[in-house]
């Protein structure tokens, strides 16, 4: 069964990802359709302990190709507490992975 997440990306390859790079566990929804909404994170500190992000602004999702691996990108706002993070929120759909890039 196909969500729409397949490999059928033309896009140009947007090259290497710039920045600092986490890895994240996701929780999502997909559409009928295939369209990915996230809906929280969880993400390790610097201290180890697990930080969960339940406040996702996303301002846009974009497809796109790094070192030719095929990956959704969301430009999001997300809030810790009082704090808002810009950053942007990576699926690669092949390995199954999100990372936050900010």
């Amino acid at each position: 069964m196909a969500f729409g997440t397949g490999a059928n990306f033309r896009a140009a390859d947007a090259g290497a990802l710039r920045g600092r790079q986490k890895e994240v566990a996701c929780e999502c929804w997909f559409t009928s359709t295939g369209k990915i909404t996230p809906l929280m994170l969880k993400v390790a500190d610097e201290d180890g302990e697990i930080r969960v992000i339940k406040e996702i602004t996303v301002h846009s999702q974009e497809r796109k190709r790094y070192a030719g691996n095929p990956s959704f990108e969301f430009d999001c706002t997300l809030w810790l507490g009082e704090q808002r993070i810009r950053a942007w929120l990576i699926y690669y759909p092949a390995q199954s992975r999100w990372v936050l890039n900010f």
